[in-house]
């Protein structure tokens, strides 16, 4: 992928939203070694060059027979790795286990589970709440029901049980890496009131003695780091098809950036954030100091 992509409104270990990309690179490298164009290739599966652009960038799901057709058009002779080609066509196209979870789900927070399933490293930095990962099944429920009391209890129920099922990545025999930068502020703001709070903050003590975990608090003596800005992730991957990726959430949309240079950039911003921030060794001290407060 090599765009900035603003997706909004309205889908390693896992995930179709990972191994879509996957196999799209792997379309997108046999057609440019064949020396075919994207329209060439469109018109190989009666489909527009924007679509084979879509296809290869893993933003589409794949139907069998455009994968098929675009392996006979480049020139793939063989068999062993075409079969291989058109399983993998065939697994990114069944849904994840969060798909149960569509009526309250948007798709771009939907691509984002996707990758975040698959991701073997996740850094993250948080300035209002603590990060969904590390969350109370409590905590949850009172950041979903901010300013939107709204909401049936139904529905509220369904977005915090996906929240709390989305930290089975932690625990899996193969847990992803997570390093977590909050600002102090988090431990302040009595999301839920003091009992909530204090339930979430025990619980952070309890993910921070984790080995696969590592969290820091940018303590308000601290300026921070230039460029920072508001939240942020950035996801990294075992495979190597995968790009290294910037998520930020908005309000009703989200951003992915996967250009070198910005990954690069906010990559820089985290560094220095985590230099910033109070070191990992005085973590627990922080937090028995916030739990004492409540």
């Amino acid at each position: 992928m090599s765009e900035q992509v603003t997706v909004s409104g309205g889908g390693g270990d896992g995930g179709p939203t990972a191994l879509r990309i996957m196999l799209g690179g792997q379309l997108r490298r046999m057609r440019e070694a064949a020396g075919i164009s994207r329209a060439d290739a469109g018109w190989q599966i009666r489909a527009s060059e924007s679509k084979v652009s879509r296809m290869e960038l893993g933003r589409v799901g794949f139907k069998e027979r455009d994968v098929s057709d675009l392996l006979e058009l480049y020139g793939m002779d063989d068999e062993d790795e075409a079969a291989r080609l058109m399983e993998l066509a065939r697994a990114a196209n069944n849904p994840g286990w969060w798909s149960r979870y569509g009526d309250v789900m948007p798709t771009w927070f939907a691509n984002y589970v996707g990758l975040e399933v698959a991701a073997s490293l996740i850094r993250t930095y948080e300035v209002m709440f603590v990060p969904g990962l590390l969350q109370t099944e409590e905590y949850a429920r009172a950041v979903v029901q901010h300013g939107k009391s709204f909401l049936p209890h139904k529905e509220v129920a369904q977005r915090v049980e996906l929240r709390v099922t989305r930290q089975q990545i932690l625990t899996r025999p193969n847990p992803a890496r997570l390093w977590v930068v909050i600002d102090e502020s988090v431990l302040h703001r009595p999301v839920g009131g003091a009992a909530v709070m204090r339930s979430q903050i025990e619980h952070l003590m309890m993910w921070a003695e984790q080995p696969n975990i590592s969290l820091q608090v940018m303590p308000f003596s601290s300026v921070g780091y230039p460029g920072a800005g508001g939240a942020f992730s950035l996801l990294r991957f075992a495979d190597g098809d995968l790009p290294d990726i910037v998520y930020i959430e908005h309000a009703a949309s989200a951003l992915y950036l996967d250009k070198l240079e910005e990954v690069d950039e906010y990559v820089a911003i985290m560094e220095g954030l985590t230099i910033a921030a109070t070191p990992v060794s005085q973590t627990e001290s922080l937090l028995k100091e916030a739990l004492g407060r409540l």
